[in-house]
């Protein structure tokens, strides 16, 4: 009798507490969660792709004449300017060739001034009768034969000066040199032997890949803009990020594309070109460009973290005035400014849950706590790569 009597009592205390609970220590016991208003603002959507690096020229060096090399003159990887003195092939044997150039020159031109003094004699005594008409046609021709040997001479010895002057090599355009491909002592096989290469650095390109449905859209969006897809002032503007998540984004601008879409792959090559004054930028490096890819217009932007997920959709948990949450299923856009754009299902007014989606379940209350959102938000290392 004693148990049933204390049982009831205890049942008793236990609902005079429960109901004695104040609000405040109600409201404590709700999940907190960090909600804020979406970013509203004007902006452009971007395409991303994958693309590489190459130089706007490209030479390979090679001799214009044969022979062993005798000098190798730069520093392998050095920045070489137009006209820079490479490499020095023997030129022993190619000033041997010009001085005999020059000795037949000279005979060919004692030849001729024998031939011309002999001309003028004879005809000076044909027109007397004292010789033959023969004789001055004979003579003539020996006159003309010796001008001839004097031209001929004259070439030989330009041909030898030239090769003379091609022993040594010279850089054919600024830019950044290769190792040398040959050590001194090597044998050089005129217009053959490959003796270095030499890539341009500023400017620089950068090839990447287009689907037809996005070129027609960029296109479409340049004609909107009384503008060109490509070539002039007025070609689109891109953003090319490197795998240095600490450089800033390198701008430039379309200035080609192929003119026509691969049959097989549905794709055309394009090119944007970049200005490279510090040599950031190098020939075969790997880089993401963004590509504008509409004109401006109003958008809705969260942050990642306030994206869920409800099987096969994806929402957001909007918060009510008095702690109630509510899924909102959304779609999404691009990634812009450090944010999700988002195509529909929001207005841009509501209180969404930007940090503490696991506390938080539909039609559960919680304690929010408000942050405002930068127009920009910072990137993470990992969004960078």
């Amino acid at each position: 009798m004693l148990r049933n009597w204390r049982l009831p009592a205890i049942l008793g205390v236990s609902t005079f507490l429960l109901i004695s609970v104040p609000a405040d220590a109600q409201d404590a016991q709700l999940p907190t969660v960090t909600v804020a208003k979406p970013v509203v603002r004007d902006v452009i959507d971007a395409d991303e792709f994958i693309g590489r690096f190459e130089a706007v020229d490209e030479v390979s060096v090679r001799s214009r004449v044969g022979g062993y090399l005798d000098e190798v003159l730069f520093t392998d990887g050095a920045l070489v300017k137009k006209g820079d003195k490479l490499f020095v092939i023997d030129q022993r044997p190619f000033r041997t060739a010009l001085a005999q150039a020059e000795a037949s020159l000279a005979s060919a031109q004692s030849t001729l001034a024998f031939a011309e003094t002999t001309f003028k004699r004879t005809e000076s005594l044909a027109g007397t009768g004292t010789l033959s008409v023969s004789r001055l046609d004979d003579d003539r021709r020996a006159l003309l034969a010796a001008q001839a040997g004097v031209r001929g001479a004259e070439a030989a010895v330009e041909r030898a000066k030239l090769d003379l002057e091609y022993t040594t090599i010279t850089a054919p355009l600024s830019g950044r040199v290769d190792r040398r491909l040959l050590s001194p002592g090597n044998l050089v096989q005129a217009d053959q032997t490959v003796l270095t290469t030499i890539v341009t650095l500023d400017p620089i390109d950068f090839y990447f890949d287009v689907d037809e449905r996005r070129l027609l859209s960029y296109a479409r969006t340049a004609r909107e803009r009384g503008s060109a897809l490509q070539e002039g002032a007025g070609a689109l503007s891109v953003l090319v990020t490197i795998a240095d998540a600490n450089e800033a984004p390198f701008e430039g601008k379309l200035d080609f594309a192929e003119n026509r879409v691969d049959n097989q792959t549905g794709t055309m090559r394009v090119r944007a070109r970049f200005p490279n004054p510090n040599f950031i930028l190098q020939p075969g490096l790997f880089g993401r460009v963004e590509v504008e890819g509409s004109n401006i217009y109003r958008a809705v932007l969260v942050p990642d973290e306030a994206i869920g997920a409800d099987q096969n959709e994806r929402i957001v948990y909007e918060v009510s005035q008095d702690g109630s949450v509510m899924a909102k299923p959304v779609r999404l856009g691009p990634r812009l400014h450090g944010y999700r754009v988002i195509r529909s299902g929001m207005t841009g007014d509501e209180t969404i849950i930007v940090n503490g989606l696991m506390r938080a379940r539909p039609g559960v209350k919680v304690k929010p706590e408000l942050v405002v959102l930068p127009q920009e938000a910072a990137q993470s290392a990992e969004n960078a790569q």
